[in-house]
């Protein structure tokens, strides 16, 4: 009877072949309209003039046939120079002198006469790709991830000496920092998920990451079948927010090769600040324990050099929908870490000495909140 097993899977699969293959627009007899869409994924302006990454994201391939700056057409070099496929990219090189601060609006005209506006609201120019550029984003991106993190969790000798209620305000005070990231994480994949191409479905493509990082590592964080806690747990709290910072990186990253120095520069400052409190948060699971070098390193390490890969992507190779991804990534994992902390603390609160969840705590988890969106607040200040 093993045909039974076989046939519902034998059936789907030759239902779905047969529904891709009948164009239920002709069954119909409808004759819509292709429709044609780009979007411009990055843009370049240096001494060449005007470099545009685009998407073809409409319901058929298109091709670019004209291409207007600031109301005057100019010749334009697209490669690969072919009808661009659909969701395939293709860069088009503008030879326009584009001045320094000002405006500039770009229309791409395709063959069927479908115009589709580009505005460059300031143009200044981005950063070339050079060793020495790559080491000064490397550079930065230390002094915003690894370097405050670190000093955040070489409080831990100050924490050691905590006592049972402490212990509890530390634990809900790292309960209200990563509920924050979280809430943070959040909005910002889901800002980026609009600047993507409608096809992968940038907002959907965010929850759907978050929940498939979340239930990954929680099975592999009970795998075992218990909760994680010391060392282990600290090392899933440097994870989420290693990941978080992740997505600060790419901010900044951006905001640079945009030329937006002023707002790099400010969240370069705020985002510093915002690191320094999750390197407490950090070490707060390690005060019964005996932190060595090698576990402050590496779970250091863990937290803040993602900024530093972040920082570079951001600059050389930001692509809205894969920044939607490892944020909604990013989510996840830090959801993961306030399911376990939280779990931790009540096991902690359940045991004989425990006094149970007192105002100590729930001031510890809204200073926690309120920690981090001053820190933020500097950063969109």
């Amino acid at each position: 009877m093993k045909w039974r097993w076989i046939l519902p899977p034998v059936l789907l699969a030759g239902l779905v072949a047969l529904l891709l293959s009948i164009n239920p627009a002709q069954l119909l007899n409808l004759n819509a309209p292709p429709l044609e869409s780009l979007t411009v994924e990055r843009t370049v302006l240096n001494h060449d003039g005007i470099t545009l990454q685009v998407r073809a994201e409409g319901s058929e391939p298109m091709q670019i046939a004209q291409v207007q700056v600031d109301g005057a057409y100019w010749e334009f070099d697209q490669q690969p120079p072919v009808t661009i496929r659909r969701l395939a990219t293709a860069t088009v090189q503008i030879p326009y002198p584009w001045v320094e601060g000002e405006a500039h609006h770009v229309v791409f005209l395709t063959n069927t006469g479908v115009t589709i506006d580009h505005a460059i609201e300031v143009a200044l120019p981005t950063p070339g790709f050079s060793l020495s550029t790559l080491l000064g984003y490397g550079w930065l991106g230390l002094y915003v991830g690894l370097v405050p993190v670190g000093l955040g969790m070489l409080c831990y000798p100050y924490l050691k000496v905590l006592r049972q209620q402490g212990l509890m305000f530390m634990l809900t005070l790292t309960l209200g920092m990563l509920a924050f990231l979280l809430v943070d994480t959040l909005q910002e994949g889901l800002e980026l998920a609009t600047a993507a191409a409608i096809a992968f479905q940038g907002q959907a493509l965010v929850w759907l990451a978050a929940t498939v990082a979340f239930l990954a590592l929680l099975a592999v964080g009970r795998r075992r079948g218990k909760p994680p806690e010391g060392t282990t747990l600290s090392t899933y709290m440097a994870l989420g927010i290693g990941l978080h910072n992740l997505g600060e990186g790419l901010a900044i990253g951006t905001a640079f090769a945009l030329g937006e120095i002023a707002l790099g520069s400010f969240l370069v400052v705020g985002f510093t600040l915002h690191n320094l409190t999750e390197g407490l948060g950090i070490v707060a699971p390690l005060l019964k324990d005996k932190l060595r070098w090698p576990i402050f390193l590496s779970l250091a390490a863990l937290a803040g050099l993602p900024a530093v890969v972040g920082i570079w992507v951001g600059a050389f190779a930001f692509s809205p929908h894969w920044a939607a991804l490892f944020l909604g990534i990013g989510a996840g994992a830090i959801l993961q870490v306030i399911v376990e902390v939280g779990t931790y603390l009540q096991r902690r609160l359940s045991q004989p000495d425990g006094s149970g969840l007192s105002s100590l705590g729930i001031a510890g988890f809204a200073m926690g909140l309120m920690v981090m969106y001053g820190t933020a607040f500097l950063v969109k200040f």
